[in-house]
């Protein structure tokens, strides 16, 4: 099964973000939109791997201080359109903790740098330039959560575990 580590989002930052998407779509850029359920911040992603009981154990062993989360810039990597977060020192130092654990734990993950980002738009694509205005939203978190990612009639569905 394909696991992956996210904070999901309020329902508040959710509403931003899909304020945010319907104004891309407005100024034309296509591409594959992440649908709201589906919105949420990867801290480590872990991909197939048959064990998440193993997984829960390692996140529930690394203490999460409660901190806030921020939308503040925006970003892409090639064609995939994100909302980035402010910067977070809390965040940064549970993601390397939460990591730490996870290689010591010898559970697999996809290493890459850690850039905070919620993705809106995959394979995005536009005629004529747009601007990305992404509102203001904040939330607090409290929690993390061993998600699921499967198909189900030819869409993603995340399930937290």
């Amino acid at each position: 099964m394909r696991l992956f580590v996210a904070i999901q989002l309020s329902d508040e930052m959710k509403k931003a973000l899909v304020a945010c998407m319907h104004d891309l779509k407005k100024q034309g850029v296509e591409g594959n939109y992440v649908p709201a359920q589906n919105l949420h911040l990867t801290l480590a992603f872990i991909g197939e791997y048959e064990d998440p009981a193993k997984v829960k154990r390692v996140i529930e062993n690394v203490p999460l201080p409660q901190f806030r989360l921020s939308l503040s810039e925006k970003g892409n990597f090639g064609n995939l359109l994100w909302a980035g977060v402010k910067g977070n020192q809390k965040l940064k130092m549970y993601v390397k903790d939460l990591r730490d654990a996870l290689r010591a734990a010898g559970i697999p993950f996809d290493d890459d740098k850690f850039i905070p980002h919620i993705t809106l738009i995959r394979k995005a694509a536009a005629k004529k330039a747009y601007q990305v205005r992404l509102p203001k939203a904040e939330m607090t978190v409290r929690k993390v959560s061993l998600m699921r990612s499967e198909m189900k009639n030819g869409k993603t569905v995340y399930r937290e575990m």
